[in-house]
């Protein structure tokens, strides 16, 4: 049997929690084209995880609880109960119309790739007959590299 002495259990217990807030530990990272966020969140229900994104703020909210059964005598209770909440501001650059989630073994992992206008691309250089280079870029718009010399503009 567990049997602890602790008169000042209780505030410690108050004093964590204050120094401390519950909070979902998270990972981020980028893997190729897409955007990782890995949340902590052992022990909860996955029907109890919200995700919301509203403008590029994403909401992550999940709840854990447990309640001692008629008869059960609580000797111990530290690990945090409750709902739990953290909110990441996303860039410009992410597709969050195309995020997935998945959530195993207590990990809530996020996969956010990066939007399609975001991404590297390649200009096309052409060259036409009297020596003059034309560009044109992804969206077909084109520019003569003699008319931004004799403009003055520079790319």
């Amino acid at each position: 049997m567990l049997m602890r002495f602790d008169p000042f259990q209780e505030t410690d217990r108050l004093l964590r929690r204050a120094v401390r807030p519950s909070m979902m530990a998270m990972d981020a990272y980028r893997d190729g084209d897409n955007f990782i966020v890995q949340f902590d969140i052992p022990g909860v229900d996955p029907n109890s995880i919200d995700l919301s994104v509203e403008k590029n703020v994403l909401t992550v909210s999940a709840e854990r609880s447990w309640q001692p059964s008629d008869g059960q005598e609580v000797i111990v209770s530290e690990r945090p109960q409750g709902s739990f909440n953290r909110q990441l501001f996303l860039g410009d650059s992410l597709d969050t119309e195309h995020m997935t989630a998945t959530y195993r073994d207590g990990v809530l992992t996020l996969t956010i790739p990066t939007a399609e206008q975001a991404k590297p691309r390649k200009v096309a250089i052409t060259a036409t007959g009297d020596g003059a280079r034309t560009t044109s870029d992804v969206g077909g718009t084109k520019d003569t590299e003699d008319a931004r010399e004799k403009s003055g503009s520079v790319a």
